[in-house]
């Protein structure tokens, strides 16, 4: 009896342990496929921190930016305007002035005011335009709207901007029955808003079980497939006319010339130099250099040289440089308004004094710091120019990862035409070779031409080469002489003219051999124990960049500088400038 007992014990322990389990198992499938109810925090979702910050939620995804919140109004800092919504936006920060250039007018804003000025006329906003601390900028979003195309909603609790800049077509898809929208696919993971039936959410990317979707008012995260209805395509509406910028070109291909004058004297030249340059239609003088840290600038231009230049059919778009002054610091100049505008003044002053047809504008060896500036300049002096009808050509190194600030797509925009300066591959402290081989060329067209449309290219050309001087150096050291990167010998080089390097060849009794792969020919020779390389310019290196050119259905050619090349090369031109 006393067995039997404990034998029924034992069945219901057992079947108490079993019912237990069971029912831990029932719970755990239950929790399993239960839907938390746990709320996302918005302010969390959108990485708020306080009451004034709005989250940017821009085509569909939520950025890393943010924008604020000031006297009710919805403000956007300028890198974040200049990198997300219109790159044309230029702050001055120490002038406190908010810049934007349309094709028409410089339109300007004051640091915590409510005016504009559209050239010299005032219009008035009712909020505060631009609000300016000691690091950066806030512009006001609605007036950054009145120049970009895009449109924005603002929504609050928490803070954030809807914004709006690709029109291109969406999916729309319905709710088909109540449900939730949550942060990550999955029944666990938190909820970011409820999605009642017939809410219309766009379609952002579908799953197995969970589409990826976005609300109206900019929440993003993901909906049981199950829930959902048919898409619909659906493009947006807006309104927004993009400007149309001109440009003074010519039917004419451009055969140009750069003519260095240094001295007032140097202008009496230009009979012997247009006479020895067939085909020449546009001659650039060099008149022009940054003076002073003010804007001021060195003029050596003449009226008589002018005239002469007009009754041969040649046309004069004198050049400006930022190089021949030393002590002056070109940042300074283009980073102040003031300054550019004295710049740009003088320069069409001189223009319209002298009956220039065209401003030539050099500034090289740029500080990075000056990018924004030197563009905003270009942006100012080609209003002016237009105004007036004079062409404005840039000089451009071919394009590099370190010169990307130029900004060539942007200069495009605004001057006529952009030229490559297509040479200077290898240059004083340097490697040895050629100063202009046709791959640098061919490469510094194609890179160009990302940026600039081919009917407003010009390719430079040289009409020089280098002599590059090896000279050995005295016996050192086993350990030095034993380093990876030890050079036996000092390099230098000095720049010639094509008829010099040729004789020079010439009188070392050497022969020059054609490189194909540098589309020159080169010749090597020892004299008085130091040995001397050449890439020589001819007709037929030159041919080859003509062609380049050509092909490409380039604008022209410029040619640096007047006075270096043999005469024969002219014919050769020629043929590709019809």
């Amino acid at each position: 009896m006393e067995k039997k007992r404990i034998k029924q014990s034992v069945i219901l322990v057992a079947a108490v342990i079993v019912v237990i389990i069971l029912i831990l198992i029932a719970g755990k499938i239950i929790q399993k496929y239960t839907p938390t109810k746990e709320e996302k925090d918005l302010y969390e979702y959108y990485g708020l921190t306080d009451a004034s910050s709005a989250a940017i939620v821009m085509d569909q995804e939520i950025l890393t930016q943010q924008a604020i919140v000031l006297d009710g109004t919805l403000y956007v800092e300028y890198e974040t305007v200049k990198e997300l919504f219109n790159s044309r936006f230029y702050w001055d920060a120490n002038e406190n002035l908010l810049l934007y250039t349309t094709a028409e007018d410089v339109i300007s804003a004051a640091a915590s005011g409510r005016d504009y000025y559209v050239t010299k006329e005032k219009h008035s906003e009712d909020y505060t335009i631009v609000y300016a601390d000691s690091q950066t900028a806030y512009i006001a979003m609605e007036y950054v709207k009145k120049f970009t195309d895009l449109a924005y909603r603002f929504y609050e609790e928490p803070n954030r901007v809807v914004v709006t800049t690709d029109w291109s077509e969406v999916t729309v898809v319905p709710v088909k029955k109540d449900t939730q929208i949550r942060w990550k696919g999955g029944i666990k993971s938190p909820i970011l808003v409820q999605a009642p039936k017939e809410t219309e959410l766009v379609l952002l990317e579908g799953g197995e079980d969970w589409d990826k979707v976005a609300t109206e008012d900019g929440i993003i995260g993901y909906i049981p497939k199950k829930k959902l209805g048919e898409g619909e395509k659906r493009s947006y509406k807006h309104s927004f006319e993009e400007e149309e910028f001109s440009h003074i070109l010519k039917d004419e291909k451009i055969n140009m010339g750069w003519h260095q004058v240094t001295t007032q004297e140097a202008n009496r030249t230009v009979t012997d130099v247009i006479a020895a340059a067939k085909g020449l239609n546009v001659i650039s003088p060099t008149w022009f250099y940054l003076n002073d840290n003010e804007g001021n600038l060195m003029n050596l231009a003449s009226a008589d040289y002018v005239n002469y230049c007009h009754s041969q059919g040649v046309e004069v778009w004198a050049l400006v440089s930022n190089l021949e002054n030393e002590e002056v610091d070109t940042t300074q100049v283009l980073t102040y308004t003031s300054k550019r505008t004295n710049l740009v003044n003088q320069l069409i002053a001189a223009a319209i004094q002298y009956n220039f047809d065209g401003i030539n504008v050099d500034f090289e060896s740029l500080a990075a710091e000056a990018g924004e500036g030197y563009i905003q300049f270009i942006r100012e002096l080609s209003l002016k120019c237009k105004n007036n009808g004079i062409v404005l050509s840039v000089d451009n190194y071919v394009p590099t990862e370190y010169t990307a600030f130029y900004n060539r797509k942007e200069q495009a925009v605004f001057a006529d035409y952009i030229i490559i300066m297509g040479y200077d591959e290898h240059y004083v402290g340097s490697d040895e070779g050629s100063v202009a081989s046709i791959g640098f060329v061919r490469k510094g067209i194609e890179d160009t031409l990302k940026e600039v449309p081919a009917n407003q290219t010009i390719l430079a050309a040289p009409f020089y080469t280098r002599v590059w001087e090896e000279t050995p150096k005295e016996a050192s050291d086993d350990v030095e002489a034993a380093a990876e990167d030890y050079v036996p010998y000092e390099l230098s080089s000095q720049a010639v003219n094509m008829k010099e390097s040729w004789n020079m060849v010439s009188v070392n009794g050497v022969e020059a051999v054609w490189s194909e792969e540098d589309g020159q020919y080169y010749a090597e020779y020892v004299n008085d124990g130091k040995t001397y390389k050449i890439w020589l310019e001819d007709a037929k290196s030159m041919e080859l960049r003509l062609q380049a050119a050509a092909e490409k259905g380039l604008a022209g050619m410029s040619f640096w500088k007047l006075g270096l090349e043999e005469s024969s090369i002219w014919d050769t031109i020629l043929k590709y400038m019809n």
